[in-house]
């Protein structure tokens, strides 16, 4: 085998794993899902799963930061169409606050990660997440939209916000109403950094 085809069957073998996990962990939670089943599932063994990912809460990280990833990236999508950077910006908070609804994103995401590990800011896709925060935040205050506030300090809070909002609902006994009154209060918390012209 070349190291090329090698590669190729790693990376193959990882896509299953985290394919398998993903269906697994949304299914039955992080720790009900069985490894023996999992990897059997794909045809593969334990072996491949501690090689590829260090240990079964390795196989967790690589699933969430693969659907937070996913659902950040439909959050800008769907702000997109919502007119101009401010409203984008806000649109992609509330999107992804709305997607706790889910089941994949509150099982996965919002219960099961943050439980099995730890801080959400030390999360890759958070802080991809955040450094596109940063950049839209610095430009908004570079035009005069967002108060000349710390950068670092309204992305952070901004998504952090969103972050916990999301937490709320997933964790919420009625998350249809939960959803309603954390997306109202985001907005609003959100507004206070906008520059006030005296038309406002």
């Amino acid at each position: 085998m070349t190291a090329r085809s090698r590669q190729q069957s790693m990376e193959e073998n990882r896509s299953k794993l985290i394919a398998a996990a993903r269906k697994a962990f949304a299914l039955k939670g992080f720790s009900a899902a069985s490894m023996d089943d999992l990897t059997a599932s794909v045809g593969l063994t334990r072996g491949a799963l501690y090689h590829n990912f260090g240990d079964k809460k390795g196989l967790l990280a690589a699933v969430v930061s693969q659907v937070d990833a996913e659902i950040a990236l439909r959050a800008k999508q769907i702000a997109a169409s919502a007119g101009d950077d401010w409203n984008r910006l806000l649109a992609e908070g509330i999107a992804y606050i709305e997607m706790a609804l889910e089941p994949e994103v509150q099982r996965i995401v919002l219960l099961d990660g943050p439980a099995f590990l730890g801080d959400p800011g030390h999360w890759p896709s958070q802080n991809l997440c955040l450094a596109e925060t940063r950049k839209a935040v610095a430009a908004m205050i570079a035009k005069g939209i967002i108060k000349p506030l710390d950068v670092e300090a309204v992305s952070r809070l901004l998504n952090g916000a969103a972050f916990n909002a999301a937490l709320w609902v997933a964790a919420s006994d009625a998350p249809e109403d939960t959803l309603s009154k954390a997306t109202e209060t985001f907005r609003a918390l959100a507004n206070g950094l906008l520059v006030r012209t005296a038309q406002d």
